[in-house]
Order: structure tokens, then C-alpha cells, then sequence
């Protein structure tokens, strides 16, 4: 007669023959890594087609706002998309190939400092703000903090070195344009990351969906590291191509509804110039490696402080950001994180006025 132990054994056995394999991470998205950068790069040349070989007759029926929110909305997804795919690649870079925990050994331990250097990590990553919301996400799931994150988030835009070289070339030294818009920044991000350092649940902060993507371990998952790349592209590809051409048509959208010539009106006024353009840098969502050369233009019609607050508002909250955050954070995070950058930005234009 068989033992116990024994007949345990032969059931544990024939139930594993019977029951079908736990299916792996690998197994479930190995589709995904194979054909999410096929789709992706399909659609970039798909667009492209359009865009090169369209014959005008084709878009001839169309009324001038339907030309003009069509054309907008292109722009912005063309100035955006390679950057945002950076962003995404540079997030799997941390999130994979950098070793576990590569990044918190190296941060300062006091909360000030470590977030003064995440602050300026802009510094070695030419990303403009779209980029950085899927690199923001890496370094959450990597184990930075939401606050540390949200630091570095709002300020690499405008501390990244093409940022700063553009607003150079544009302004120069003039009117502390460019050492308002630096400091500011800074000084904006870490305002920022302070006092949400002090929020007694942070992950209250993020959205449910993304709460479920920081439980997976990446350095966990099955498969070589180039598969996970893969499957990191087509993950966070799914995640923010959607919001970015949303993101866009809304910016569209909007630029064709407000007129600007209501803006220039406004631009002598020490109060209204700094409103004003802030509420263009909201609309406009443009890219922050060339925001510099664009508000160049109102140079002569709008005050400095009104220059400074557009090159400091808009590449952290634009309606473009928005919705590409809303992927992350939630619809009470980012209201809260708006008003607060907006106010901040504000004074600091109406600062600058007073001193030039």
C-alpha cells in the first residue's frame, strides 16, 4: 500500500498534467513586443504619406477653421511625437537597464537635497515636457517618489539644455528674461515637490491604472531585456499616444476658437500681459525647445513679465500636459498642481515687471 506522502505526490502530479500552465508575463505580451513598434512606426509613416502626398484638391471642400484646427493639431503632434517617443525609450532604459535601485543609491538622503537634484537631472536630458511625462513614469516605477517625481517632472523642461540655449539665442540676457525663467522653474518644481512631499497618502495621488503598472516589478518580468523593452515601449505607447493626439486635437481646438488678437490687446497692461500670456502658453501647447523663438514675436507688444510667466507656465502646464498627465495623476492632483504652478508663475511675471 502506498504511503500518504506517496499517494500526495502522484495527485500533486496528474494535477499538474491536468491543469494548464500559469500563464508568464512573457507568454501574455509576447504579441505585444512584437507588434507595438510595427503599429507605431506604420502610423509615424502613415502620417508622414499623408502629410507629403495629399493633393490640395483633397482638402479643398474644407472651411478655413477646419483647415487651420487640422493644421494646428498636425503641428503639435509633429513637434511632440519624436520627443515623446525619447521619453518613452529613455523610461524603459531606467526602468530596465539601469540595475535596481541605481538611482536612489546615488540621490542625496535628505528630502531638500535629493529633490534639488532630481530638479536638475533636466540638465542631462534634452526632453521637452511631453517626453518627460513618460520618463517621469519610469522613474516612479522604479521607486523615486511621487513628490521627487513631480519635481523633476515640472522642471526638466525648462532646465534641459536646448531649453536654455534657444531662450539664449532669443533674448539673451535682456530683461532677466532667461535667469527668471531658470530660477523660476526651479523654484516653481521644488515649491511643488515640498508640499506634496508632505501628503500623508501618495499614492492617493496617482490614477488606479497606473497604481496597477508601479505593482509590476520590471527587473521581475520573464524574458531578455530587449523583449522588455519591447513590451515597456508598447505599454507606455498605448498609455500616452492616445492622450497626445487627443491632447493636440484639444489644443487645436481651441487656438481656432481664441482669438489672438483679444491676447494683443491686453499685452501693454502690467497685470493682463502676464494673464494673457499664460492663458497662449495654455493654448498653444508648444514645445519647450522652441517656445523661446515663438513668443519672440510679442516681444515688442508684450512686457517681459509677461514673456517670463509664458516660458515658465507653458511647458508645465499646457492643455497638451494635461492631458498627457492625466494618465498618471489624478483629475484633483492636476487642478490642484495647476492652480498652484499658475499663481507661482504669476507672481513671478508680475515681479519681474516691476523690476524692469
Amino acid at each position: 500500500m502506498r504511503s500518504v506522502v506517496e499517494w500526495g505526490r502522484s495527485e500533486e502530479v496528474a494535477l499538474t498534467r491536468t491543469l494548464p500552465a500559469e500563464p508568464t508575463l512573457r507568454d501574455l505580451t509576447r504579441s505585444e513586443w512584437r507588434w507595438a513598434p510595427t503599429v507605431g512606426i506604420i502610423a509615424i509613416l502613415l502620417l508622414l504619406a499623408v502629410r507629403l502626398f495629399t493633393p490640395p484638391s483633397v482638402t479643398a471642400w474644407l472651411t478655413d477653421p477646419a483647415k487651420d484646427f487640422v493644421t494646428l493639431t498636425t503641428s503639435v503632434i509633429i513637434e511632440s511625437l519624436p520627443f515623446v517617443i525619447l521619453g518613452i525609450l529613455l523610461s524603459a532604459v531606467v526602468q530596465i537597464w539601469l540595475p535596481e535601485g541605481f538611482l536612489l543609491r546615488r540621490l542625496p538622503k535628505n528630502p531638500v537635497l535629493r529633490r534639488t537634484s532630481v530638479s536638475l537631472l533636466g540638465v542631462l536630458l534634452p526632453v521637452c515636457e511631453c517626453g518627460n511625462v513618460p520618463l517621469t513614469r519610469g522613474l516612479i516605477v522604479s521607486g523615486l517618489t511621487v513628490a521627487d517625481s513631480m519635481t523633476f517632472l515640472f522642471a526638466a523642461p525648462i532646465i534641459n539644455p536646448i531649453t536654455i540655449i534657444t531662450t539664449y539665442q532669443a533674448f539673451g540676457f535682456s530683461d532677466g528674461i532667461l535667469l527668471s525663467r531658470v530660477l523660476g522653474g526651479l523654484l516653481i518644481a521644488n515649491l511643488v515637490g515640498w508640499i506634496y512631499s508632505q501628503h500623508p497618502k501618495p499614492d492617493a495621488l496617482l490614477t488606479p491604472a497606473f497604481q496597477a503598472v508601479c505593482a509590476v516589478d520590471a527587473h521581475a518580468e520573464h524574458g531578455t531585456k530587449m523583449q522588455r523593452t519591447f513590451i515597456s515601449f508598447g505599454r507606455e505607447s498605448s498609455a500616452m499616444m492616445p492622450a497626445l493626439f487627443v491632447g493636440a486635437a484639444v489644443a487645436g481646438l481651441i487656438q481656432v476658437a481664441v482669438s489672438r488678437n483679444l491676447l494683443v490687446t491686453l499685452g501693454s497692461n502690467p497685470l493682463w500681459s502676464v494673464l494673457a500670456l499664460m492663458a497662449l502658453a495654455f493654448v498653444v501647447a508648444i514645445c519647450s525647445n522652441v517656445d523661446a523663438f515663438f513668443i519672440l514675436s510679442f516681444g515688442s507688444t508684450f512686457l517681459p513679465g509677461g514673456i517670463v510667466a509664458f516660458l515658465i507656465f507653458g511647458p508645465m502646464i499646457d492643455v497638451k500636459m494635461l492631458v498627457l498627465m492625466r494618465t498618471t495623476f489624478t483629475t484633483r492632483t492636476l487642478v490642484q498642481v495647476s492652480v498652484l504652478i499658475a499663481v507661482c508663475a504669476a507672481s513671478i511675471g508680475l515681479a519681474v515687471n516691476l523690476v524692469f
